[in-house]
């Protein structure tokens, strides 16, 4: 009988931009202060190889070992890089990516399908392991729990402070885009929230 496969989504802690609602993509911002009970024995985390996802590993498991894999980023909002929605609700193109995130590029950026598929090949690099810990960007995890559970990209929520635990009933489901078994959030700090 196969082993039931277990991935935890973590996003990262929030950065400054974070909190002043803007597009942070590949911006390399530092994360915010937060408090959390630490998980000193998980042994191994991937994620994103931007700071605010390996100083928010490194918060939440200080004796793991961090793989970092690029192909795991936020989507790249080029031009729009630090703007936010104020800043651009007059330009038309970014009126028209917010209708169509999947068809349309930010300026010098990517797509949500071009984040998609790169995403996608960060996740055939995972180990093969019965259970695996990301942390990652808001992106990823809508994407990720949207294939899992055969819904709309735009109707996920990634929320800071809470790990997605998503369960599928064997590696090999998961590999091939099976929905998921069962899906829950648990929080990882001391109220909920970073």
């Amino acid at each position: 009988m196969d082993q039931p496969f277990v991935l935890r989504l973590i996003r990262h802690a929030p950065t400054r931009g974070n909190q002043q609602k803007r597009y942070i993509g590949w911006t390399d911002e530092s994360i915010l202060p937060f408090q959390a009970e630490p998980d000193l024995g998980l042994e191994k985390v991937i994620g994103s190889d931007l700071k605010r996802c390996r100083q928010t590993a490194a918060m939440l498991f200080p004796n793991a070992v961090y793989l970092a894999n690029r192909d795991l980023r936020e989507c790249h909002f080029g031009e729009w890089e630090m703007k936010t929605y104020e800043q651009l609700k007059e330009i038309q193109l970014y009126r028209n990516w917010i209708d169509e995130p999947w068809d349309i590029r930010p300026p010098g950026g990517e797509s949500l399908a071009d984040m998609a598929e790169r995403v996608e090949q960060g996740i055939r690099k995972l180990p093969n392991d019965s259970e695996v810990t990301l942390v990652l960007h808001g992106g990823p995890i809508r994407y990720l729990i949207a294939q899992a559970m055969g819904e709309r990209f735009q109707d996920q929520i990634a929320l800071h402070g809470g790990c997605h635990i998503l369960t599928w009933q064997s590696r090999r489901a998961f590999e091939e885009r099976e929905l998921c078994t069962s899906f829950s959030v648990e929080p990882l700090t001391v109220n909920g929230t970073m």
